[in-house]
């Protein structure tokens, strides 16, 4: 069974409360990490707590055990005309934001001919999250 500072690798798949899946790791090699090490967020790690090798399940993970809700301070809009030519502003695209020490990811919400609006939440944040796992293996 499955307990705090184990490493194990699980298969997965993770999809919305629509079904829309997000990621998986089907036709890849299975997902390792240590549970409780931060590794996964909060909501996968007590998800394999308890489970056995060979055993699957569904674990259902509400936004504060995921990505958190998004944050209306991680949005940012910016002036059209302070934003290089030469930089792709295709809605729904990601593009890379500089503070002048790390480059933050952010997400193309809204383009005008006057404004930009970049999204720095997560892609997943503000959602509940439903994963398929298998244990594969405890180390």
């Amino acid at each position: 069974m499955v307990k705090l500072g184990d490493n194990v690798a699980v298969h997965y798949k993770g999809t919305l409360t629509d079904g829309t899946v997000f990621d998986s790791s089907e036709g890849r090699e299975p997902l390792e990490f240590q549970v409780g090490s931060g590794m996964v967020i909060a909501g996968f790690d007590s998800g394999v707590t308890g489970m056995a090798i060979g055993e699957k399940k569904t674990v259902h993970i509400p936004v504060e055990d995921a990505y958190g809700p998004a944050s209306e301070e991680m949005i940012f809009t910016f002036n059209r005309l302070d934003i290089p030519d030469d930089i792709p502003l295709d809605v729904g695209g990601t593009l890379n934001m500089h503070n002048g020490q790390q480059a933050m990811p952010v997400i193309v919400r809204e383009v005008s001919a006057t404004t930009v609006v970049l999204d720095g939440n997560h892609p997943l944040a503000g959602q509940d999250l439903i994963f398929e796992i298998e244990l594969v293996a405890i180390n």
